[in-house]
C-alpha cells in the first residue's frame, strides 16, 4: 500500500510506500518528502515495528472530533521533520488488535516508536508547536540512547 504526498519544496505529488528503508524523496526535485501513510492490524508490524526510522503513530477514530483537529498538526510536524520521522495513522475501529496491543483507552493516542519500542506516549490533541517539541524530545532521547544523531 502506498500514499500520495505533496513535496513541500516543488509542490509535485509523489507516491510513497507504506514500508521501505530510507526516506522517500521527490521524484522531481529530489527533496525529502514527508512520509505519511496508513496502517492496520495486518500490516502494522511491517509498516511500524520493522521500520528502521522513528515512527509517530496516530491512533485515531473517524468519529473523534479532537482526532480530526490534531491531524493537520501531525501532518505539519511530519513535514517539518521529513527525513527524520515517519507518520503512520491507524484507525482504531478498523485496527482493534493494534488498539488493544497499546491499551488505547482514549483517542487520539499518539506514540513515538523506534524499532517497535515505545519512546514516548501522549493522549489527546495538542497544537503543532507542542507536538513538535514532544517529537523533538523523543528524537533526542533516541539519539542519546544510540550515541549519535536522530
Amino acid at each position: 500500500m502506498s500514499a500520495i504526498v505533496t513535496c513541500p519544496n516543488c509542490g509535485k505529488k509523489n507516491r510513497v510506500p507504506a514500508a521501505a528503508s530510507g526516506y522517500p524523496r521527490c521524484g522531481v526535485c529530489k527533496s525529502t518528502v514527508p512520509w505519511i501513510v496508513d496502517a492496520g492490524d495486518a500490516d502494522f508490524a511491517e509498516v511500524v515495528e520493522k521500520a528502521p526510522q522513528v515512527v509517530l503513530v496516530d491512533l485515531w477514530a473517524t468519529w473523534c472530533g479532537p482526532c480530526r483537529m490534531v491531524s493537520p498538526a501531525l501532518e505539519k510536524v511530519a513535514t517539518e521533520r521529513a527525513g527524520k520521522l515517519k507518520l503512520v495513522k491507524v484507525d482504531v475501529d478498523a485496527a482493534p488488535e493494534t488498539a488493544r496491543k497499546f491499551s488505547v483507552q482514549a483517542v487520539p493516542t499518539l506514540l513515538i516508536l523506534y524499532q517497535g519500542n515505545v519512546l514516548s506516549r501522549q493522549s489527546g490533541a495538542a497544537p503543532p508547536d507542542v507536538l513538535l517539541r514532544w517529537v523533538d524530545e523523543a528524537l533526542q532521547k533516541k539519539a542519546d540512547s544510540a550515541g549519535g544523531a536522530p
